[in-house]
Protein backbone atom coordinates (compact mmCIF):
# COMPACT_ATOMS: atom_id res chain seq x y z
CA UNK A 1 0.00 0.00 0.00
CA UNK A 2 2.66 2.70 0.76
CA UNK A 3 5.31 3.21 -1.08
CA UNK A 4 8.73 5.54 -1.44
CA UNK A 5 6.63 7.70 -3.54
CA UNK A 6 4.12 8.87 -1.16
CA UNK A 7 7.33 8.69 2.10
CA UNK A 8 9.06 11.56 -0.80
CA UNK A 9 5.67 13.36 -1.10
CA UNK A 10 4.86 13.64 2.70
CA UNK A 11 8.25 14.66 3.38
CA UNK A 12 8.36 17.47 0.70
CA UNK A 13 4.95 18.72 2.37
CA UNK A 14 6.48 19.05 5.37
CA UNK A 15 9.31 20.28 4.21
CA UNK A 16 7.72 23.12 1.50
CA UNK A 17 4.32 23.95 3.10
CA UNK A 18 2.26 23.73 -0.17
CA UNK A 19 1.37 21.52 -2.68
CA UNK A 20 2.42 23.97 -5.35
CA UNK A 21 6.37 24.02 -3.78
CA UNK A 22 6.21 20.40 -2.73
CA UNK A 23 5.24 19.06 -6.20
CA UNK A 24 7.86 21.38 -7.98
CA UNK A 25 10.48 20.30 -5.38
CA UNK A 26 9.50 16.60 -7.09
CA UNK A 27 9.28 17.76 -10.86
CA UNK A 28 5.79 16.78 -10.55
CA UNK A 29 2.82 18.23 -11.30
CA UNK A 30 -0.10 19.64 -8.84
CA UNK A 31 -2.88 17.29 -10.36
CA UNK A 32 -0.15 14.15 -10.71
CA UNK A 33 0.41 14.44 -6.88
CA UNK A 34 -2.96 15.33 -5.56
CA UNK A 35 -4.46 12.28 -8.01
CA UNK A 36 -1.43 9.73 -5.97
CA UNK A 37 -2.11 10.78 -2.49
CA UNK A 38 -5.73 10.82 -2.80
CA UNK A 39 -5.59 7.35 -4.20
CA UNK A 40 -3.19 6.45 -1.22
CA UNK A 41 -6.03 8.15 1.18
CA UNK A 42 -8.85 6.11 -0.62
CA UNK A 43 -6.91 2.73 0.22
CA UNK A 44 -5.91 3.90 3.82
CA UNK A 45 -9.72 5.36 4.28
CA UNK A 46 -8.21 8.06 6.24
CA UNK A 47 -7.32 11.25 5.04
CA UNK A 48 -3.20 12.29 5.37
CA UNK A 49 -3.77 15.77 5.30
CA UNK A 50 -5.94 18.43 5.10
CA UNK A 51 -5.33 22.07 3.82
CA UNK A 52 -5.50 25.45 5.99
CA UNK A 53 -5.72 28.24 3.23
CA UNK A 54 -2.76 28.00 0.88
CA UNK A 55 -0.89 25.59 3.16
CA UNK A 56 -1.33 21.92 4.14
CA UNK A 57 -1.15 20.29 7.71
CA UNK A 58 -0.54 16.77 8.11
CA UNK A 59 -2.93 14.90 9.75
CA UNK A 60 -2.23 12.13 12.29
CA UNK A 61 -2.23 9.99 9.70
CA UNK A 62 -0.28 11.90 7.61
CA UNK A 63 2.47 11.96 10.63
CA UNK A 64 3.19 8.74 11.00
CA UNK A 65 3.79 8.52 6.98
CA UNK A 66 6.55 11.33 7.97
CA UNK A 67 8.05 9.63 10.70
CA UNK A 68 8.36 6.49 8.50
CA UNK A 69 9.64 8.92 5.83
CA UNK A 70 12.29 10.37 7.85
CA UNK A 71 13.89 7.21 8.99
CA UNK A 72 13.44 5.48 5.93
CA UNK A 73 14.81 7.64 3.07
CA UNK A 74 18.21 8.82 4.43
CA UNK A 75 18.69 4.78 4.56
CA UNK A 76 17.73 4.85 0.80
CA UNK A 77 19.69 7.82 -0.44
CA UNK A 78 22.66 5.86 1.52
CA UNK A 79 22.17 2.58 -0.47
CA UNK A 80 22.00 4.31 -3.56
CA UNK A 81 24.83 6.55 -3.32
CA UNK A 82 26.90 3.27 -2.29
CA UNK A 83 25.43 1.20 -5.50
CA UNK A 84 26.46 4.18 -7.66
CA UNK A 85 29.83 4.33 -6.34
CA UNK A 86 30.05 0.60 -6.99
CA UNK A 87 28.63 0.98 -10.85
CA UNK A 88 31.15 3.41 -11.30
CA UNK A 89 34.24 1.31 -9.73
CA UNK A 90 34.41 3.46 -6.25
CA UNK A 91 34.99 1.03 -3.08
CA UNK A 92 32.91 3.15 -1.16
CA UNK A 93 32.98 6.28 0.95
CA UNK A 94 33.98 6.78 4.57
CA UNK A 95 31.91 9.56 6.39
CA UNK A 96 33.47 10.66 9.35
CA UNK A 97 31.93 12.76 12.57
CA UNK A 98 34.09 14.02 15.02
CA UNK A 99 33.15 14.34 18.88
CA UNK A 100 35.92 14.97 20.20
CA UNK A 101 38.28 18.92 19.49
CA UNK A 102 42.02 17.25 20.05
CA UNK A 103 41.47 13.94 17.97
CA UNK A 104 42.13 16.08 15.06
CA UNK A 105 45.71 15.12 15.19
CA UNK A 106 45.39 11.21 16.36
CA UNK A 107 42.72 10.89 13.18
CA UNK A 108 45.38 12.15 11.17
CA UNK A 109 47.78 9.29 12.10
CA UNK A 110 45.36 6.87 10.84
CA UNK A 111 43.62 8.39 7.60
CA UNK A 112 47.65 8.93 6.17
CA UNK A 113 48.64 4.97 6.03
CA UNK A 114 44.44 4.74 5.12
CA UNK A 115 44.34 6.38 1.83
CA UNK A 116 47.40 4.54 0.44
CA UNK A 117 45.90 1.38 1.49
CA UNK A 118 41.95 2.09 0.15
CA UNK A 119 42.99 4.70 -2.86
CA UNK A 120 39.30 3.74 -4.03
CA UNK A 121 37.61 4.88 -0.60
CA UNK A 122 36.42 8.49 -0.48
CA UNK A 123 37.20 10.36 3.09
CA UNK A 124 35.15 12.92 4.59
CA UNK A 125 35.27 14.31 7.85
CA UNK A 126 32.44 16.47 9.21
CA UNK A 127 33.27 18.72 11.48
CA UNK A 128 30.22 20.29 12.27
CA UNK A 129 28.71 17.07 14.16
CA UNK A 130 30.92 17.34 17.05
CA UNK A 131 27.25 18.15 19.01
CA UNK A 132 25.20 16.06 17.06
CA UNK A 133 26.96 12.97 16.33
CA UNK A 134 24.60 10.91 17.98
CA UNK A 135 21.96 11.96 15.41
CA UNK A 136 24.16 12.32 12.38
CA UNK A 137 24.89 8.70 12.49
CA UNK A 138 21.75 7.36 12.98
CA UNK A 139 20.22 9.54 9.88
CA UNK A 140 23.35 8.22 7.57
CA UNK A 141 24.70 11.57 7.26
CA UNK A 142 27.95 10.28 8.64
CA UNK A 143 29.57 6.52 8.80
CA UNK A 144 31.53 6.78 11.75
CA UNK A 145 31.47 8.98 15.21
CA UNK A 146 34.65 9.19 17.05
CA UNK A 147 33.61 10.34 20.40
CA UNK A 148 34.87 10.03 23.96
CA UNK A 149 31.81 9.45 25.19
CA UNK A 150 29.36 7.00 23.63
CA UNK A 151 25.80 6.81 24.06
CA UNK A 152 24.73 3.12 23.60
CA UNK A 153 21.49 2.49 21.26
CA UNK A 154 20.20 -0.69 20.52
CA UNK A 155 21.12 0.11 16.96
CA UNK A 156 24.23 1.36 17.43
CA UNK A 157 27.54 0.03 17.90
CA UNK A 158 30.78 1.68 19.99
CA UNK A 159 34.07 0.44 19.10
CA UNK A 160 36.90 1.27 21.84
CA UNK A 161 39.77 2.05 19.92
CA UNK A 162 42.43 3.22 22.66
CA UNK A 163 42.83 4.34 26.24
CA UNK A 164 44.25 7.76 27.71
CA UNK A 165 44.45 9.94 30.72
CA UNK A 166 42.73 13.10 30.90
CA UNK A 167 45.17 15.49 32.39
CA UNK A 168 45.45 19.33 33.27
CA UNK A 169 47.91 21.67 31.27
CA UNK A 170 50.08 24.23 32.69
CA UNK A 171 52.84 26.68 31.61
CA UNK A 172 56.17 25.13 33.17
CA UNK A 173 56.67 28.42 34.84
CA UNK A 174 53.33 27.84 36.80
CA UNK A 175 53.09 27.58 40.52
CA UNK A 176 51.17 23.61 40.03
CA UNK A 177 54.37 22.77 37.35
CA UNK A 178 56.41 21.48 40.17
CA UNK A 179 53.78 18.89 41.82
CA UNK A 180 52.52 15.68 39.60
CA UNK A 181 48.75 15.46 41.02
CA UNK A 182 46.83 19.02 41.30
CA UNK A 183 43.39 18.83 43.23
CA UNK A 184 40.33 20.67 42.76
CA UNK A 185 40.81 23.55 45.23
CA UNK A 186 43.88 24.16 43.91
CA UNK A 187 42.52 25.54 40.43
CA UNK A 188 40.43 28.66 42.38
CA UNK A 189 42.50 31.39 41.71
CA UNK A 190 43.19 30.40 37.90
CA UNK A 191 41.10 30.37 33.96
CA UNK A 192 40.47 27.60 32.51
CA UNK A 193 40.82 27.30 28.47
CA UNK A 194 38.74 24.74 27.11
CA UNK A 195 36.90 24.00 23.78
CA UNK A 196 33.16 25.62 22.84
CA UNK A 197 31.76 22.44 24.31
CA UNK A 198 28.49 22.71 27.45
CA UNK A 199 30.46 22.65 31.02
CA UNK A 200 28.57 19.52 32.21
CA UNK A 201 30.14 17.67 29.01
CA UNK A 202 33.61 18.54 30.16
CA UNK A 203 35.45 15.72 32.57
CA UNK A 204 36.93 18.48 34.04
CA UNK A 205 33.88 19.92 36.07
CA UNK A 206 32.12 16.74 35.81
CA UNK A 207 34.82 14.14 37.53
CA UNK A 208 36.99 16.43 38.82
CA UNK A 209 35.54 20.27 40.05
CA UNK A 210 32.10 19.76 40.44
CA UNK A 211 32.02 16.59 42.89
CA UNK A 212 34.62 18.67 45.20
CA UNK A 213 32.13 21.58 45.25
CA UNK A 214 34.86 23.51 43.65
CA UNK A 215 35.54 25.92 40.63
CA UNK A 216 38.01 27.62 39.20
CA UNK A 217 38.20 31.66 38.64
CA UNK A 218 37.18 32.15 34.92
CA UNK A 219 36.31 29.44 31.97
CA UNK A 220 36.94 30.97 28.61
CA UNK A 221 36.56 28.82 25.39
CA UNK A 222 38.52 28.75 22.35
CA UNK A 223 38.13 26.15 19.16
CA UNK A 224 41.66 25.37 18.30
CA UNK A 225 44.21 23.48 19.86
CA UNK A 226 47.31 25.62 19.12
CA UNK A 227 45.59 28.65 20.60
CA UNK A 228 45.13 27.17 23.53
CA UNK A 229 48.30 25.65 24.28
CA UNK A 230 49.83 29.11 23.57
CA UNK A 231 47.53 30.57 25.87
CA UNK A 232 48.70 28.04 28.21
CA UNK A 233 52.65 27.93 27.65
CA UNK A 234 51.89 31.97 27.93
CA UNK A 235 50.64 32.12 31.44
CA UNK A 236 47.00 33.14 30.57
CA UNK A 237 45.69 29.91 32.41
CA UNK A 238 45.53 26.39 32.46
CA UNK A 239 43.55 23.57 30.61
CA UNK A 240 42.84 19.78 30.47
CA UNK A 241 44.07 17.64 27.42
CA UNK A 242 44.12 14.05 26.62
CA UNK A 243 48.06 13.28 28.13
CA UNK A 244 48.89 12.24 24.51
CA UNK A 245 48.02 15.22 23.14
CA UNK A 246 49.80 17.36 25.69
CA UNK A 247 52.93 15.18 25.39
CA UNK A 248 53.36 15.63 21.51
CA UNK A 249 53.19 19.88 22.34
CA UNK A 250 55.65 19.63 25.58
CA UNK A 251 57.95 18.60 23.29
CA UNK A 252 58.13 22.24 21.30
CA UNK A 253 56.33 24.19 24.21
CA UNK A 254 56.73 25.32 27.66
CA UNK A 255 54.77 23.00 29.10
CA UNK A 256 53.73 20.63 31.31
CA UNK A 257 50.76 18.46 32.45
CA UNK A 258 49.69 16.95 36.02
CA UNK A 259 46.96 14.15 37.08
CA UNK A 260 43.78 15.41 38.50
CA UNK A 261 43.56 13.61 41.92
CA UNK A 262 45.60 10.56 42.84
CA UNK A 263 43.28 8.29 40.98
CA UNK A 264 43.23 10.79 37.57
CA UNK A 265 40.47 10.76 34.50
CA UNK A 266 40.97 7.71 32.79
CA UNK A 267 39.19 7.74 29.25
CA UNK A 268 38.77 6.00 25.91
CA UNK A 269 38.00 6.81 22.72
CA UNK A 270 35.75 5.01 20.62
CA UNK A 271 34.16 4.77 17.05
CA UNK A 272 30.49 4.37 17.07
CA UNK A 273 29.11 2.66 13.73
CA UNK A 274 25.68 1.59 13.08
CA UNK A 275 25.42 -2.42 13.47
CA UNK A 276 25.85 -4.47 10.71
CA UNK A 277 28.00 -2.34 8.72
CA UNK A 278 31.18 -2.83 11.14
CA UNK A 279 31.88 -5.95 9.07
CA UNK A 280 31.99 -3.70 5.71
CA UNK A 281 35.44 -4.44 4.24
CA UNK A 282 37.04 -0.56 4.44
CA UNK A 283 35.36 0.17 7.42
CA UNK A 284 36.47 -2.57 9.61
CA UNK A 285 39.73 -1.76 8.22
CA UNK A 286 39.52 1.45 9.35
CA UNK A 287 38.67 0.28 12.93
CA UNK A 288 41.67 -1.91 12.77
CA UNK A 289 43.93 0.84 11.85
CA UNK A 290 42.45 3.13 14.67
CA UNK A 291 43.04 0.04 16.75
CA UNK A 292 46.65 0.64 15.86
CA UNK A 293 47.43 4.04 16.60
CA UNK A 294 47.66 5.89 20.02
Amino acid sequence: MLERFHLEVLAAIKEQGTLTQAAESLNLSQSALSHSIKKLEGQLKTPVWQKEGRSLRLTNAGEQILTLATRVLPQFKHTEHLLRQIATGEMGSLRIGMECHPCYQWLLKVIEPYLEKWPNVDIDVKQEFQFGGLGALHSFEIDILVTPDPLYKPNLTFIPVFDYEHRLVVASSHPLAAQKVVLPDQLADDVLFTYPVEPERLDIFSQFLNPAKCSVKKHKTIETTEIMLQMVAAGRGVSALPGWLVDEFAQKMPIKSLRFGDQGINKQIFLGVRKGEEHISYLSDFIAQARGVS
